[in-house]
């Protein structure tokens, strides 16, 4: 079986470096952060572990930005969510899972054209 290695985008690092500092003393961030940890040892586990995100709906964004032919969506407390692709690394044996967001629900909403009723 392929290793798997989980790498954060800076968008993503940048949250969650966020809800590290803020975790000591937010029960909210803290259940974020707790969910993502956890849910990182799934991914490793399973690379498939999360929702796919039809083709046709993963924001031109991500396309453009780090080239996604792939997008799965994991969903964590407090209705924030963790997007992120599969890709093979080139020189060795292992799956890279490349985690480039980690959104509340609101942006994750017009990240993907949601609207609200």
């Amino acid at each position: 079986m392929k290793k798997v290695r989980i790498i954060l985008s800076p968008d993503a690092k940048e949250v969650y470096v966020h809800l590290n500092e803020e975790a000591a003393s937010s029960k909210t961030e803290r259940s974020i952060l707790n969910a993502i940890n956890k849910k990182v040892e799934f991914i490793k586990a399973n690379p498939h572990y999360g929702n796919p995100i039809p083709k046709a709906v993963i924001p031109d964004e991500y396309k453009k930005k780090y080239g996604v032919t792939n997008l799965f969506r994991v969903e964590l407390p407090s209705f924030w969510r963790m997007l992120y692709t599969l890709t093979n690394n080139e020189t060795e044996v292992e799956i890279i899972a490349f985690v480039l967001d980690l959104v509340d629900h609101k942006k994750y909403d017009k990240l993907f054209g949601y609207r609200k009723k």
